[in-house]
């Protein structure tokens, strides 16, 4: 499957949740960073569904597994998380979702359903790259969020 939009299409979700995390675990031991169990935690509780989520919603099922009830520990694991490229801050919502390419370097688009909250990633990089290069400009960061209606909401948005 494509990862055009990972998120939005039909896949087999478990083994891109297997996939996602035997990715981490490899990079975090490469870079020789650790993923701790919070972390890993952190990152299996985003996986869970392409949909964003916010720290207090993550926190608040640590909490509920006894891994940590303040906020630093929320915060410390998705900004680790995000460091590493293991997870994306998705600006708009204040909110978090893991990455469809983690290990590769990327600067993805967000297609964000405002209807079901699910969050797809498509790449930008190759679309600015060539107008960037023609002006002498060096891309640094790129954020690209778009909202609208996911495939399967659609149909319910027209009724």
């Amino acid at each position: 499957m494509p990862h055009d939009t990972l998120g939005f299409a039909s896949h087999d979700h478990g083994s891109c949740v297997r996939a996602a995390l035997a990715e981490a675990e490899a990079a975090s031991a490469a870079r020789k960073v650790q993923l701790t169990p919070v972390r890993r935690r952190v990152l299996e509780i985003l996986l869970e569904s392409h949909a964003a989520m916010g720290a207090y919603d993550v926190l608040a099922r640590l909490d509920a597994e006894g891994l940590g009830s303040k906020p630093p520990v929320a915060y410390r694991a998705l900004s680790f998380l995000v460091e590493q490229g293991f997870v994306h801050r998705i600006e708009k919502l204040n909110a978090f979702v893991a990455c469809a390419r983690p290990g590769s370097e990327h600067d993805p688009a967000f297609m964000i359903c405002r209807a079901c909250g699910k969050v797809a990633e498509a790449q930008v990089s190759a679309a600015l790259a060539q107008p960037a290069a023609a002006s002498g400009f060096v891309v640094e960061r790129t954020v690209v969020e778009a909202e609208g209606l996911c495939p399967a909401c659609q149909p319910e948005a027209r009724t």
